[in-house]
């Protein structure tokens, strides 16, 4: 299951603006940057609606596994693990949060993915 549109980054500007402007948080799998939202950026999208809500990217470099199964099987993993455990309260904190992966063989122990995901996220403070 894939994040609604609603909750999708898109377009370079976002991600330019998520680079520049956002807090990291480190762990040894991933990387979260995580900056306010701006929803002037979104407006060539048509996403004004919806725009200061939370907004989730997963990005995964080749790096990582050079076969796209695998690639896409992870963020589907990450994404249905974000749409499971965050709940509409949570969903309206103007943030916008970028997860990257970090190069390594771990494609097949899902569970130390998924703990170092929902640990980022607590530390984040984006989930309570």
């Amino acid at each position: 299951m894939a994040l609604p549109q609603d909750m999708r980054l898109k377009g370079h500007r976002t991600f330019n603006y998520i680079h520049r402007n956002s807090i990291k948080y480190h762990g040894k799998l991933m990387t979260f940057k995580v900056a306010k939202s701006n929803p002037e950026i979104l407006l060539t999208h048509n996403l004004t609606n919806t725009s200061n809500n939370f907004r989730a990217a997963i990005a995964i470099s080749k790096k990582v596994s050079k076969k796209a199964v695998d690639r896409n099987r992870i963020k589907r993993l990450l994404q249905e693990w974000l749409l499971t455990n965050f709940q509409e309260i949570n969903s309206h904190k103007p943030y916008w949060l970028l997860v990257n992966l970090k190069c390594g063989d771990f494609c097949n122990d899902e569970n130390k993915l998924l703990d170092e995901f929902q640990n980022l996220m607590f530390k984040s403070r984006l989930i309570k």
